[in-house]
């Protein structure tokens, strides 16, 4: 496979300090996509030949939506492993690693496919929940784009005492933790202030998941809660683990359209325990960004 060469330098660490920084005229090429799929949205840095490091606070500070560029995470393609085409380094807002995002690698499958490091429809990426298998057809419009991906098995846990009293509570591990909490339609919740109390009584934290029955058959409504992010207008791995928790509880079939706030997203589940997940829905390249060299010299 042949990888272009993106001319930058390893950097982490806070805009403005200089251990393991970048020089101000390598700071100068650093060039970033901004992607979104249904609303979640992420900085991508392509990153072919893994020099780049993806730093706590650095992630933070892009991540800002008032002093940076602004995004749910930051996520670094860089050159396969274990057999895999591409590997997937993901950072949340708040600049802690992730194990996975549905949403997130479909936002990196069309950076890819745009820098010309995979061809499409079909490649691998290897993540920190396992290698994944995605699919990518470019929209007819430009920046435009459908992926799908094969999530790997859900693990349904068993329920939980209720977090709410009108709510049934469940885990589901999805590559990365989630608590699915299903009853009314959550658009009366405040999210902001409900999900963090949930979280916070989780070690390690937790992905929260309001749910309720949509109109139609097989959907469901969901608003989320995300670990290191806070609610965001949509979750792929949070909307596989509401349709895996949902059709064992016999509400919903095996091919889900999952209401997110930011827009639908479809998940497949496999005929038996174990069969893997895929979900599905678009993707839209917002920008290409190129960073102020003083920017981050500047105090936040």
């Amino acid at each position: 496979m042949s990888w272009p060469g993106t001319g930058g330098a390893a950097w982490s660490g806070r805009p403005g300090c200089e251990t393991g920084g970048v020089a101000a005229t390598d700071r100068s090429s650093l060039r970033l996509s901004k992607h979104e799929g249904a609303g979640n949205d992420f900085l991508v840095l392509v990153d072919p030949e893994g020099r780049l490091t993806l730093g706590h606070e650095l992630v933070r500070a892009l991540c800002d939506r008032h002093r940076g560029i602004g995004a749910d995470g930051v996520i670094g393609v860089g050159p396969g492993r274990d057999g895999a085409d591409l590997s997937m380094e993901l950072r949340n807002a708040d600049g802690a690693p992730a194990e996975m995002s549905g949403n997130g690698i479909r936002c990196l499958a069309q950076a890819a496919v745009d820098a010309g490091l995979v061809a499409p429809p079909r490649f691998t990426v290897a993540t920190a929940a396992g290698v994944k298998s995605v699919d990518y057809q470019p929209g007819e419009r430009p920046g435009t784009g459908r992926a799908s991906v094969d999530m790997g098995p859900v693990t349904l846990g068993e329920e939980q005492p209720q977090a709410c009293s009108d709510r049934r509570a469940r885990r589901v591990d999805v590559g990365n933790p989630h608590l699915v909490l299903f009853g009314p339609d959550p658009a009366g919740i405040d999210v902001g202030a409900l999900g963090p109390r949930i979280e916070s009584v989780h070690p390690g934290g937790i992905n929260v998941e309001f749910v309720a029955l949509a109109d139609g058959a097989d959907a469901l409504v969901l608003r989320v809660w995300e670990r290191g992010v806070g609610e965001t207008l949509a979750c792929g791995t949070g909307s596989c683990a509401a349709a895996a928790a949902a059709h064992d509880w016999g509400l919903v079939g095996r091919r889900v359209l999952v209401h997110n706030p930011g827009g639908p997203l479809e998940v497949t589940l496999g005929e038996s325990a174990g069969d893997p997940v895929r979900l599905a829905g678009p993707v839209r390249k917002v920008a290409d960004i190129g960073l102020e060299p003083h920017w981050f010299s500047e105090p936040a």
